[in-house]
This record gives C-alpha cells, sequence and structure tokens, in this order.
C-alpha cells in the first residue's frame, strides 16, 4: 500500500511538473536556435539543459499562465562584462508562437539576416538586435506585427529600402535604425506612426526629401536624421510640433533657409550643421528661447548675427563657424562665454572674441 502510495505521488509530480513547464515544441525551438550560435566565452548556453526551459535557462522567460516562452534577452555588453557571439538567428525562432520580446543585442559577430518568419509572431512588442553584424532587408512586412512599440537594429549592416508597411506599426514607440547601410527615401506616410516618441535614422544613405507628414507624430521627441544624403527643405511644419526637442540634421544636403518656426518653437538641441542651408538666420529668439546646442556651422549663411539672440533665456553651445555672415558679433550673453571657434571662417564678422571692429 505504502509504495502505491509512493508511485500514485510520482506520478502526480510527474503530472504537475509537466503542466508548469514550456511544451517540448518551444524547448525544440530553443535548442534549434541555440545550435545556430557559438558562444565560447560567457557559456550562457550552459544552463539550457533538462526539459523545462522555463526554469534556470539564462535569458528565457516564460508566460505565468500558458508556460509558453514569452522573451528572450541575451545581452552581450553589460558593466561587468563584454561578449562575442557569432553565427545567425535561426529561423527556428518563429516556432515560439507567442513571443513577445527578443534582445540579441550587442554581441559583435551574429550574422545573416532577420529571419523573414519573424513578422508572424504576433505577440511581439519588441525587437533589439542593436550592435551585431546583421545583413539583409528590413522584413517587407514588418507592419503586420501591430504589437511592436520598439524596433532597435542599429549598428549592423542592413541595406535596402524602409519597407512602406512599416508606417503601418501603429504601436510603435521608439525606432532606432542608427548606422546601417539604409537608402532609398522615407515613407511619405513615416507620420501614421502617431505613437512614436524617438526616431533615430542617422548614419545610413537615405536620400530625398525630409516627409512633411512627420509633423503629425505629436509624441515625438526626439528626431536623428543626421548623417545621411537628405535634400531639399525643412519642412515648415516641424517647428509646430509640441513635444520636439531634438532635431539633428546634420551632414545632409539640406538646402532653402531656415523656417522661422524651428527657432520660436520647443526644440532644445538643434543641430543643422554641414548642409547647403543659405539666406539670413531669422532674427526672432526672446526670453522663452532656450536651447542647450545650436550648430549652424558649415552653411551658406550671410547677413549680420541675429542681435536677439542675446535676449535668449539660455543658450548653451553656439557654433555659425563656416558661413558667410558678416557684422559685429553682438555683445553679453551667450556671446561673453563663447570662443573664436564658434565664428571662425566667416565673410567679415568682427569684436570679441574675434579681431576689433
Amino acid at each position: 500500500m505504502h509504495s502505491v502510495r509512493h508511485i500514485i505521488s510520482a506520478l502526480l509530480f510527474a503530472v504537475i511538473s509537466a503542466v508548469n513547464s514550456c511544451p517540448p515544441s518551444d524547448r525544440a525551438a530553443l535548442l534549434a536556435f541555440k545550435a545556430a550560435l557559438h558562444e565560447p566565452h560567457l557559456r550562457i548556453f550552459d544552463s539550457w539543459t533538462g526539459t523545462d526551459c522555463c526554469h534556470k535557462w539564462y535569458g528565457v522567460s516564460c508566460d505565468a499562465e500558458s508556460h509558453r516562452v514569452a522573451d528572450i534577452n541575451l545581452r552581450g555588453e553589460s558593466q561587468d562584462r563584454s561578449g562575442f557571439m557569432t553565427g545567425f538567428i535561426s529561423p527556428k525562432i518563429c516556432n515560439l508562437a507567442r513571443l513577445s520580446s527578443v534582445t540579441i543585442a550587442d554581441w559583435k559577430g551574429i550574422a545573416g539576416e532577420i529571419p523573414k518568419c519573424i513578422t508572424t509572431l504576433s505577440f511581439l512588442r519588441i525587437i533589439d538586435l542593436v550592435g551585431n553584424k546583421i545583413s539583409g532587408e528590413i522584413p517587407a512586412d514588418i507592419g503586420k506585427l501591430q504589437s511592436l512599440t520598439v524596433l532597435n537594429i542599429a549598428d549592423n549592416q542592413i541595406s535596402g529600402r524602409i519597407p512602406a508597411s512599416l508606417t503601418s506599426l501603429s504601436s510603435l514607440m521608439h525606432l532606432d535604425l542608427r548606422n546601417n547601410k539604409i537608402s532609398g527615401s522615407l515613407p511619405n506616410k513615416f507620420g501614421r506612426l502617431r505613437m512614436l516618441s524617438r526616431a533615430l535614422l542617422s548614419g545610413n544613405q537615405i536620400s530625398g526629401p525630409i516627409p512633411a507628414s512627420i509633423s503629425q507624430i505629436y509624441r515625438l521627441a526626439d528626431l536623428d536624421l543626421s548623417m545621411n544624403k537628405l535634400s531639399g527643405a525643412i519642412p515648415y511644419s516641424l517647428g509646430k510640433m509640441a513635444v520636439l526637442t531634438t532635431l539633428n540634421l546634420d551632414c545632409n544636403k539640406i538646402s532653402g533657409t531656415i523656417p522661422t518656426t524651428i527657432l520660436t518653437s520647443s526644440i532644445e538641441n538643434l543641430n543643422l550643421s554641414r548642409n547647403a542651408l543659405e539666406g539670413k538666420i531669422p532674427d526672432v529668439f526672446g526670453s522663452k528661447s532656450y536651447f542647450t546646442v545650436i550648430d549652424l556651422a558649415y552653411n551658406k549663411f550671410s547677413g549680420p548675427i541675429p542681435r536677439t539672440l542675446a535676449a535668449a533665456d539660455y543658450i548653451g553651445h553656439l557654433d555659425l563657424s563656416y558661413n558667410h555672415l558678416c557684422g559685429r558679433i553682438p555683445a553679453g550673453e551667450p556671446f561673453d562665454h563663447l570662443d573664436e571657434s564658434s565664428f571662425t571662417h566667416n565673410d567679415c564678422l568682427c569684436g570679441k572674441p574675434l579681431k576689433a571692429c
């Protein structure tokens, strides 16, 4: 009788353990994912043993109710270590049907393409693949991922155009495509990304104009399009955005004049350097003007330095060098704390900190 109880208890324990562990299909998908990667130094995959991938498998988290794999979080960089991983992201990851977050970041050596089937994972909220050697294009139907809030594929070797479907990501809040090989123009309907707060696209080969529709993204606080091949004028409506505080358009081929709205807006960090902007700098500053940075260097601006700059509440860094400005540098703040490098290589500026007029 005693042995029967033991057998029943053992069977009950086995049943409960099976119910509370990840399904064999998820375990098989994870092991196939692991097989495509090689990480010999930190040996993070040594913990991926046993039948229950929800329990003590490094970087794997499961949903408490369904016990399906929900998160893969593998970061190569942290405060106390730096890892290096090679291989590729296996399409078998797409068998993890309830995956909501995949972070495979800062391993430096992971190559291959983003699996196209990743767009079938309808629960995905976060894709973070920053800091690898991933190539190929952004999946054309990425717009299917209606729950996606973060897309970070910066510091890779992604090429091709930004797919038009990306503008269908109605939940997207953070977009980081920096330092890749992305080309073509920005989608005209970029403004459909109404939840976006950060759009970081610097260090690519994006060409064409800045879509005016961007100004429809009322939550956008940080727009970085620097170090691309953008041309045309700065849309007047960018200066009408309620919470935009950082606008980096430096190192492009942007022409025309500065819209006055840009200088009277909520923008605090403004970098328009190394473009082909011309005309006079609008004299529209005032007591509400607050800038940590205004960088207008290496353009074709002419005329005098706006006198109303002296009325600004705060200007931390100002760079007007390498233009065609002329006339006396105004006295007082912010000019008193700026050195010669802020004004050098203009046509005929004079006064402190340059030579006397």
